[in-house]
């Protein structure tokens, strides 16, 4: 399984505007609605908060990966989106947040789920990888970068 299977370079945006947690969750959801259009982004929004809820999906060194499951979905999809200004995202190292990569997963797919959050994760533990993302003059170079190091990993 790669990144680009279930990250769509529709469902990248390198100018997240939001300012708090509610906010960047909300464009995120935007961003799969860009995706698949049929989507309830009123459910989304509940999904990423409810787990959001449980525990911060911030893992720290300015990376959060919300995630959600449900019904409304037949297959693994992605988002990622940078902020520039750092969201406070209640993150495990106390840091600003810069950079998020979502997903909605069938609740079907509890594997799945899991080796695409590795997945994400062994991108994201890379430190130039996470610079390159950040200094990413758009969202198409963006999701270039995950495409050509993900193809590596």
């Amino acid at each position: 399984m790669q990144i680009t299977d279930f990250l769509d370079i529709r469902a990248v945006e390198s100018n997240l505007g939001a300012s708090n947690k509610p906010g960047v969750l909300r464009e995120l959801v935007g961003l799969f609605l860009k995706v698949d259009p049929e989507l309830d982004p009123n459910v989304v929004v509940d999904i990423l908060t409810r787990r959001e809820k449980l525990q911060s999906t911030g893992v720290g060194n300015g990376v959060a990966m919300p995630h959600g499951r449900t019904n409304s979905v037949s297959r693994i999809i992605a988002c990622a989106g940078r902020s520039t200004a750092g969201v406070d995202f209640q993150s495990l190292d106390g840091r600003p947040t810069h950079l998020f990569f979502a997903l909605l997963v069938p609740e079907s797919e509890q594997g799945n789920h899991l080796k695409a959050l590795a997945r994400l994760s062994r991108l994201l533990k890379q430190d130039d990888i996470l610079q390159a993302l950040i200094e990413a003059p758009d969202s198409e170079s963006m999701y270039e970068i995950i495409a050509t190091h993900d193809a590596r990993l």
